[in-house]
């Protein structure tokens, strides 16, 4: 059996194209896979793998002279797809209106880095290559996406050395448990997809909404300390709908993970101290004088719990 393993095994590397031969770096790898993900024409089939289920999924992306397009199918449970065309994302999904807004992301289960900008995570980010593996039936380049202050999330992706595109994905934890997986069944590479996503410009979707930009320029509240690289969006002020009480919030992201901090007057169901974690997803709640603290986001507990403590209150509103 041993002596047929080494046989394949090295079978395989005779195989093994001569732009491979010398390794490509890390990041240069990454490079090729963000042009290659935005720049050709192919389909994806892949399944997204979470501790308590399992979901299917069909993404296909094509180039329309400047803009992208892309469709990203739902296969299992009630019909939801997300459309993008340029700049602008539809959404449609059961019990919902149908909406689009202006951006060049979507918010939904794509494989990640398809999008990201490969330089700018360099400044937080090390890129290490593992070596090479099989994935959906190809050879791959395995590389590992690991943050230098440990204070994040890691991915460890599989990138096909004939298209470059991204056919597996491991999000992983400081201790090395795997949260989520994408993994690609089959794939495709062709200019027939560039046909039929054509078709989406005849397709009549709803109007882009006018989202209201956050007016809210001073708080009675800062965060003391963020990971690096994290930068700060809009702050909002709103109104629960449920409970009426009146909830500021400020979103940060650092290009792959994001999390968002919540500030509110306590009542009887707020906790003193309270972490959960579900997934990649973790909620860290604290209660400091009369305000409830909240951060949520795809950060570790630990990093969650260190930015909630950091909020300093200035004066508390009543």
């Amino acid at each position: 059996m041993k002596k047929f393993l080494i046989s394949a095994l090295t079978l395989f590397s005779l195989n093994t194209p001569m732009a491979f031969a010398e390794q490509t770096s890390a990041e240069a790898l990454l490079l090729q896979m963000n042009d290659a993900s935005q720049h050709l024409n192919y389909e994806l089939s892949y399944i997204l793998i979470k501790k308590n289920s399992i979901e299917p999924l069909l993404y296909r992306h094509a180039r329309d002279e400047e803009n992208q397009l892309a469709h990203l199918l739902y296969l299992a449970g009630p019909i939801r797809e997300v459309i993008r065309r340029g700049d602008e994302v539809s959404y449609i999904e059961p019990g919902v209106e149908p909406f689009t807004i202006e951006s060049g992301n979507m918010v939904a289960p794509t494989i990640p880095l398809l999008n990201s900008d490969i330089k700018e995570l360099s400044t937080n980010y090390d890129f290490i290559q593992v070596g090479r593996a099989r994935e959906a039936g190809s050879a791959c380049q395995v590389v590992r996406v690991v943050p230098k202050d440990g204070l994040r999330y890691s991915y460890i992706l599989w990138v096909d050395e004939k298209t470059h595109l991204p056919l597996r994905a491991d999000l992983v934890d400081r201790d090395g448990e795997v949260l989520e997986q994408y993994r690609t069944i089959s794939y495709s590479v062709n200019d027939h997809i560039a046909e039929i996503l054509g078709k989406l410009n005849e397709v009549k979707l709803p109007q882009v909404l006018s989202l209201p930009k956050g007016k809210l320029k001073e708080t009675f509240w800062d965060v003391e300390w963020i990971p690096k690289g994290f930068e700060a969006k809009d702050l909002n002020r709103y109104r629960m709908a449920i409970t009426e009480r009146m909830v500021e919030s400020q979103m940060y992201s650092d290009g792959l993970f994001s999390f968002s901090v919540y500030i509110s007057e306590r009542d009887d169901q707020s906790v003193k101290g309270q972490v959960v974690r579900q997934g990649r997803r973790t909620m860290h709640t604290l209660v400091n004088g009369n305000m409830e603290i909240s951060v949520i986001g795809d950060i570790p507990p630990t990093t969650a719990k260190r930015i909630a403590q950091s909020v300093k209150l200035t004066i508390q509103e009543k």
